[in-house]
């Protein structure tokens, strides 16, 4: 993947806010960057898995895939590789895009410890 910087400033949803809003139902679209390995370790359910090692096989699809206007926000383990991956989806004419500050680690600490740590 080769994502270069946006011209846009790039927005962060905490963890804390993630899990309030999802428990509030809120539709948002949710983006995993993580490897298939890191997967089988910790995973939240309600969000789709997009390796960026697998980038050459949904690059694609992704404007057929999700909505380029609809609230999305990306994960991977701390929160570079989501970065990079937000800052890609701004290229490609994503308007409303989040990094998850922290990444799953972060939510595994501060929202569900039953989310395990690697």
């Amino acid at each position: 993947m080769t994502a270069q910087a946006s011209n846009l400033p790039l927005a962060h949803i905490s963890v804390e806010e993630l899990a309030e809003r999802l428990a509030a139902g809120d539709h948002l679209q949710l983006i995993d960057v993580r490897e298939p390995e890191e997967l089988t370790i910790a995973s939240l359910d309600p969000f789709h898995s997009l390796p960026l090692s697998q980038f050459a096989q949904w690059s694609g699809q992704v404007q057929t895939q999700f909505d380029p206007h609809a609230e999305t926000v990306v994960m991977c383990h701390h929160g570079v590789r989501s970065a990079q991956m937000c800052h890609w989806l701004l290229n490609q004419g994503f308007t409303h895009v989040k990094n998850l500050t922290g990444g799953i680690d972060a939510y595994s600490t501060a929202v569900d410890p039953t989310v395990p740590r690697y």
